[in-house]
């Protein structure tokens, strides 16, 4: 199937283009001992500052790594740099594992789960403290899950091509005024309104992106979701209408994801109330501008201080933009002690970061190439196609339920979803998906050579004829067929991952680079740390106040 619309017309006039897009990932592990339990260890000093060091860092807990890449223009150079930080961290841990799934290893109690820990500069307890705030409004369990996260952009030529204010949304005509009752809400307006056309045209085309990245994806869920079950002791004895696989798991027989169901964020109520909308980014900023600053009655109670310490940087809706839990969001770089919304309500969106994808289970790396290309065409896909706004005052109720219900039960024989207010099969229309996604990835292959795009596309369109090869089916008939817990299974794999990731080659030059990482990342935190000149809570109110000037 040739599209017939004009931006694909155009893409295939332009193709030197595609060779501008970047793609980068932050791929989470759990550190955990050589048994699978939880690692109780700091961070490890081999691998350089959490705080500061550009590749190699920690989210929420002190043992969930994250190992970031920089940006590529290609997937190949990509994932040789994740493989080769992987190869790094896996020679520095001594007695330790990268835990090689999404949902977590054993656990020990709540109150022994260890925080992730900066240093004692502003900048690094304010990092802390939010993570103390997470802590106390959704329990640290829930922290500790694991997900890999695709950042993707196109080149500002690509945006140039394209007459948007049409098929992808007018940025100045919709929802403005709706969320515009404060002074604040106003600058932001004023904000983005001050930006260039060239920013307001890639703003606007990302979040066209965005709308149509909501109604689709369920088939990234569907193809490439592989945590369909989790250890029993993860939930401690709330089964959550989950069934019993064996002593040590639950599981739902035709899940996809466990991970992005209501087991975690979504079934906190302040942040299953808040609807963002992404039709316009002035609606949009300005929704989290709100959730930002409203209090929420639950958080009030606890307070921002607890025995003369520091438990959450406030209580409102959300402590800072990025606790917003949402499986794709608009990104743009920001400077330190800057606030995501000031940075795109000045400078527009730089970026599309995708949160919902699982680590790969079959993949020393989380993520295989397969996957990349897949995303890149899937994502140009999303850029390109037609995307009306949303109506409902920008919340898309059909697309949202596709989601909640393929992560539950994607693989269930005969599923429907709900397309266009009818029902319809999800194998019909992931076909029609797969088939509209495949001159796209015929494009990419026209621009980089060869045929490896158009190659990721048909091992998809396999999972969908035949779903017992998607990795969330391939994970539960190992467990069945090895007779193993999911616990005992993930050990192995993470076992064996160690020990390949510690064969792959790895010379002298390489050893030094990371080595120079670490040392100089520890010279930048000392740095922070030395020119403080504010007490913590000054700190903070004045990072508060940064909402107040966008």
């Amino acid at each position: 199937m040739t599209p017939s619309n004009s931006g694909y017309n155009t893409l295939s006039r332009h193709l030197p283009v595609l060779k501008g897009i970047l793609r980068g990932i932050e791929k989470e592990s759990l550190r955990v001992t050589e048994k699978g339990v939880l690692a109780q260890t700091p961070h490890p000093q081999a691998l350089g500052s959490a705080l500061t060091h550009p590749g190699i860092t920690t989210d929420y807990s002190e043992a969930l790594l994250e190992l970031i890449t920089t940006t590529h223009h290609s997937t190949d150079s990509l994932l040789a740099e994740l493989r080769q930080t992987h190869a790094f961290v896996a020679r520095q841990l001594q007695g330790e594992l990268m835990w090689n799934q999404s949902m977590p290893a054993h656990l020990p109690a709540d109150a022994d789960i260890p925080i992730a820990w900066y240093g004692t500069s502003n900048s690094g307890m304010l990092k802390h403290v939010y993570r103390r705030g997470l802590a106390v409004r959704y329990g640290k369990s829930m922290q500790c899950i694991a997900g890999v996260h695709y950042n993707f952009s196109l080149p500002d030529a690509f945006w140039d091509l394209f007459d948007q204010h049409d098929e992808h949304g007018s940025l100045k005509a919709a929802g403005k005024g709706r969320d515009s009752g404060c002074t604040t809400v106003k600058n932001i307006i004023k904000a983005c309104s001050r930006v260039d056309d060239a920013t307001q045209r890639r703003s606007k085309g990302y979040l066209a992106l965005i709308r149509n990245f909501t109604r689709f994806s369920w088939l990234l869920m569907y193809l490439f979701g592989a945590a369909p079950a989790v250890s029993s002791c993860f939930l401690r004895g709330n089964l959550s209408g989950l069934q019993q696989l064996d002593e040590q798991t639950l599981y739902l027989p035709y899940a996809t994801s466990l991970r992005m169901s209501d087991l975690g964020y979504q079934s906190n109520k302040a942040q299953s109330e808040l609807q963002l909308c992404y039709n316009d980014l002035e609606t949009f900023l300005a929704r989290i501008y709100t959730a930002s600053t409203t209090p929420w009655p639950a958080y009030e109670a606890i307070g921002t201080h607890q025995n003369g310490e520091w438990v959450q940087l406030n209580t409102n809706i959300i402590q800072i933009e990025n606790e917003y839990y949402s499986s794709i969001r608009p990104k743009r770089t920001t400077g330190r002690g800057e606030r995501p919304v000031t940075a795109l309500a000045q400078r527009g969106v730089e970026y599309i970061e995708v949160r919902c994808l699982d680590i790969d289970p079959f993949s020393p790396l989380g993520i295989s190439a397969e996957t990349s290309r897949f995303m890149d065409a899937f994502l140009l896909f999303c850029a390109t196609e037609e995307s009306a706004l949303f109506p409902q005052n920008g919340y898309c109720a059909d697309s949202h339920d596709n989601f909640a219900t393929v992560v539950k039960e994607g693989r269930r024989p005969g599923l429907q979803l709900t397309k266009n207010g009818n029902k319809t099969l999800l194998s019909d229309w992931a076909n029609e998906l797969i088939e509209r996604i495949g001159p796209y990835a015929g494009l990419l292959d026209s621009a980089y050579g060869g045929d490896e795009y158009s190659t990721a596309l048909a091992g998809q369109a396999e999972k969908v004829r035949h779903p017992a090869l998607t990795p969330s089916a391939r994970v539960l008939d190992d467990l069945r067929t090895r007779k193993l817990s999911l616990h005992e299974y993930t050990l192995q794999q993470s076992t064996a991952t160690r020990d390949f990731l510690r064969t792959q080659p790895f010379d002298a030059l390489t050893e030094a680079k990371y080595q120079d990482l670490s040392r100089v990342s520890f010279d930048e935190q000392q740095a922070l740390e030395n020119s403080d000149t504010e007490d913590f809570d000054s700190y903070v109110a004045r990072y508060n106040a940064g909402l107040e000037r966008p």
